[in-house]
């Protein structure tokens, strides 16, 4: 990683110079200007990924209803933000995340499928291509984006056998029966594991690193719940609090389709890294069918 790069880019979007820097991993480096304050640089995994990414943290940001980084700037090869200086997890941050993330999720999206405005259709989750195309309803979204074309890079790569495979179409051809009752498209995080709910200094949950797009609301959920999030019982007793309050309750049900909602997440790490996720992305799909 190009330290030197990093500077430059920060000097290219803010009007301070660039001090000394260290890392934070995952591609990301603080930036502390000589001005005071820090900010962070953070190079592009792919094609349109830094562009992605800002378009999702503005468009997340947008209504206020959780802090988000805000965007200085991006270029192809660099996104610039601001730094969240982190903290400890608490009760009352993981409240205040869980009304928060409800009142986010309702502010909707244009459809299912559709990517926030400015950002490519072409996306990424992690280190994985991600298609944002807008379809009419969700179980056909989720077949054609978030199933289907990863079950096909887990045959391609050896990970699933055809018998295996088979497991996801039959799962694909239900989906209108087991997706509960019909929702409008929410405004997604799509990426809401516990490693993007950041607690902040400030006392506060922050969402980073998004893979926005419209969805469905209990895809978050289940993310929350894939790798543990802290305080979890917390953020979801206020979330179903304030979904009841704005008249929105999630739908009956909800519970038992978290591992049909946690199938993309676990396809997409299969897709990365195998081993064990193998296994439980197919466990999670008999789950599913149950």
């Amino acid at each position: 990683m190009n330290t030197h790069e990093a500077m430059d880019a920060v000097e290219r979007w803010l009007p301070d110079k660039a001090g000394h820097t260290h890392s934070l991993g995952g591609g990301s480096i603080v930036v502390t200007l000589r001005g005071g304050g820090q900010v962070v640089a953070k190079s592009a995994v792919g094609v349109d990924a830094n562009r992605a990414e800002a378009a999702g943290l503005r468009w997340l940001g947008e209504p206020g209803d959780l802090p988000v980084p805000a965007v200085h700037g991006f270029d192809d090869d660099w996104l610039v933000m601001e730094f969240v200086p982190p903290g400890a997890p608490s009760v009352r941050a993981a409240r205040a995340f869980g009304r928060g993330f409800a009142a986010l999720h309702l502010r909707g999206a244009p459809a299912f499928g559709a990517p926030p405005p400015e950002g490519p259709t072409d996306a990424w989750i992690g280190l994985a291509r991600m298609r944002d195309e807008p379809a009419d309803d969700w179980p056909t979204f989720y077949a054609r984006h978030r199933i289907e074309p990863y079950v096909r890079q887990c045959v391609d790569q050896g990970l699933f056998t055809l018998t295996e495979s088979a497991i996801f179409d039959r799962l694909c051809a239900r989906l209108p029966e087991l997706a509960g009752e019909p929702e409008a498209p929410a405004r997604l995080h799509g990426d809401a594991w516990s490693g993007n709910v950041h607690w902040a200094a400030d006392g506060r949950a922050w969402l980073i690193d998004p893979a926005a797009h419209g969805g469905h609301r209990e895809t978050d959920l289940a993310m929350l719940r894939l790798f543990g999030t802290p305080l979890l019982e917390h953020i979801m007793d206020a979330y179903v609090e304030a979904a009841n309050d704005f008249g929105a309750p999630l739908a009956d049900g909800w519970r038992e389709r978290v591992a049909l909602h946690q199938l993309f997440p676990l396809l997409v790490h299969s897709v990365l890294f195998g081993g064990g996720y193998v296994r439980q992305t197919i466990e999670a799909a008999r789950a599913a069918l149950r």
